[in-house]
């Protein structure tokens, strides 16, 4: 089927759904596969619970008694091609595309609340940022949409590359680029090298706007060998960027005032971490980019209130807590460390969990947290799993979260401040219950 005849059907329906567990009414499934499971199989399932159309890549599960099941040759392609085709249609709409190793998220929802101070806002949901998640979002596009703000995300060598000739951004920003994921990227430079795809995108195309954070040497370099329109921000004065912050206070909040040649202000966030002043820069720049008032773009940031375990501070009966759990690499983790280092709070406490997907260089990686570790002056540092128990040295480790989280229902601590740090897969977020 061609994907011109395929868009036709899609304008007919409500939505998209990829799960057979979740189909609106009206909405067009497409089956895709997995090594543990063929969506082609739920297809007549699909349509019984409310789809209007079922999309599927392998014939037998097409047949003429069922005129609603559609074939095509390959589901995921068909389902990248199809958001493609609609991103496309859009002809009011502009698309800024991010990606970066760490703040992708908490730059992609700081920025979409200030876009959304002037303009009808499609975002990306949670962190559905890969092949799958970004095409998902596109196709949740309508007509009233003028502004798409789409996060990206990578583990492997030339997914951003698959990700923006998906998005086709008009605008970009890479957040930073560090170590992280380097079992699938290899090194620091092929990382450096994914990201770069979104300028690679954008280099010599008419709209090719780059948000630059002017601190950073590694993305002044890459955008310097592309053309690109850039805008620059920095999280601190004299860099001669167009929108400079500066850091007022971050205990716990973060605090910052910024300026710019048409004017600044005052922000005072819900945000956890000096680190997230150059996402809070980032936001600042598009919005007055994208013609945001001074007000409205620090009412957006003071207003935002951050989830998903990035940053976020939880209050308990028994401690404060600074959850910042949802992942963890080597440069995420010494920011979080070093924020909670100079964080004027009593009774200070870390519970950190391995970094994982790091390859060959995992075990110096977590050498070097455990080093900067011995520098800080906390009350108590607890270290879990496999990574950290080669080199956990002189503090406290347990094998994995639970073996920690029953020693902590056991004795809780009360009234300290409690920095949770890990990848997500060591489900450190769950000691939250106990704490």
């Amino acid at each position: 089927m061609e994907i011109e005849t395929l868009y036709k059907y899609f304008k007919e329906c409500t939505s998209v759904t990829t799960d057979s567990r979740n189909c609106p009414e009206g909405s067009m499934f497409i089956a895709l596969k997995g090594d543990r499971f063929n969506g082609n199989a739920f297809a007549r399932q699909a349509l019984e619970e409310g789809c209007r159309y079922a999309v599927v890549d392998e014939p037998e599960y097409a047949a003429a008694d069922e005129p609603r099941i559609l074939l095509v040759d390959d589901c995921l392609k068909a389902l990248q091609q199809l958001a493609n085709y609609h991103r496309c249609a859009m002809k009011q709409l502009k698309v800024l595309g991010i990606t970066g190793t760490n703040g992708k998220t908490t730059t992609k929802e700081l920025i979409a609340t200030v876009l959304q101070k002037k303009y009808k806002v499609l975002y990306t949901q949670g962190n559905l940022n890969n092949h799958i998640g970004v095409p998902l979002t596109l196709l949740r596009l309508t007509e009233e949409h003028e502004v798409a703000v789409v996060e990206m995300g990578a583990n492997h060598p030339g997914e951003i590359r698959t990700l923006v000739n998906i998005v086709m951004p008009d605008a970009g920003l890479i957040t930073n680029v560090g170590k992280a994921h380097l079992e699938g990227f290899g090194s620091f430079e092929g990382v450096k090298k994914t990201k770069g795809e979104l300028y690679d995108f954008l280099d010599g195309r008419e709209r090719n706007e780059a948000f630059v954070d002017a601190a950073n040497p590694h993305l002044m370099e890459m955008q310097q060998e592309r053309r690109l329109s850039p805008v620059f921000y920095a999280a601190s004065p004299g860099t001669g960027a167009a929108f400079e912050g500066k850091l007022l206070s971050c205990s716990p909040f973060l605090s910052f005032e910024w300026t710019s040649n048409e004017g600044g202000g005052r922000v005072d966030t819900h945000l956890i971490g000096s680190y997230n002043l150059t996402n809070a820069m980032a936001a600042v720049a598009v919005g007055r980019t994208f013609g945001v008032s001074v007000a409205d773009v620090c009412d957006a940031i003071g207003g935002y209130v951050p989830t998903n375990n990035r940053s976020q501070l939880t209050e308990t009966p028994f401690n404060q807590l600074v959850v910042d759990a949802y992942n963890a690499n080597p440069t995420s983790m010494m920011a979080a460390i070093e924020n909670f280092r100079l964080m004027e709070v009593p009774h200070k406490i870390v519970l950190l969990g391995d970094m994982k997907e790091l390859g060959e260089g995992s075990r110096e990686e977590h050498r070097k947290v455990v080093e900067h570790l011995r520098q800080c002056d906390f009350e108590r540092i607890v270290l879990v799993g496999p990574e950290f128990a080669e080199v956990h040295a002189e503090f406290e480790h347990y094998p994995d979260m639970e073996s920690l989280k029953n020693v902590l229902s056991e004795n809780r601590p009360e009234g300290c401040y409690i920095l949770i740090k890990g990848s997500n897969s060591m489900k450190m977020h769950r000691l939250v219950d106990v704490l």
